[in-house]
């Protein structure tokens, strides 16, 4: 078990609620992935070990509630992200139009312009803000390489 898992253990019991191994697994899943995952996403990875698609829904509602992780809405699907050990709680994504993938932006200056950004808002308006998504649409290097390929070899024909 490690310490990450050991603090969250700490943060569901306080909070009253019991900790369970199926929560333990849920949270397993989401600490050892770097992509973003949807509930069914997480059923698949689980689903070995019995656990059904409602006792997620409600384990993620828990952690949501306890800010353990965030919702993450993208064309009305809705994914799930580690926030109290992020690295970056304020990122912005983007999600790739050809293939589906959805990818943190971690670069430091855009990041640091973010919370500046928000800050400023905070700051302005008189709010405090807890939460924020940006997301830019588009293609992603990878796509864009495969196109630039098949362009090429729509030349050569």
């Amino acid at each position: 078990m490690n310490y990450n898992l050991d603090y969250l253990k700490k943060v569901i019991s306080k909070s009253g609620h019991k900790v369970t191994t199926q929560k333990l697994l849920i949270l397993e899943v989401l600490i050892n992935n770097s992509h973003h995952l949807s509930a069914k996403d997480i059923y698949d990875k689980l689903k070995q070990k019995n656990i059904g698609l409602a006792t997620i829904y409600r384990s993620l509602n828990l952690f949501i509630a306890l800010n353990i992780i965030k919702k993450v809405e993208i064309d009305n699907i809705t994914y799930y992200e580690m926030k109290i050990f992020s690295q970056n709680p304020f990122h912005i994504h983007f999600k790739c139009s050809k293939c589906g993938s959805i990818i943190d932006i971690n670069n430091k200056d855009i990041n640091i312009n973010y919370i500046g950004i928000i800050r400023k808002v905070e700051e302005e308006e008189n709010f405090v803000i807890d939460d924020s998504d940006i997301m830019f649409k588009g293609i992603c290097d990878k796509c864009k390489e495969d196109i630039k390929w098949q362009d090429q070899q729509n030349l050569d024909e």
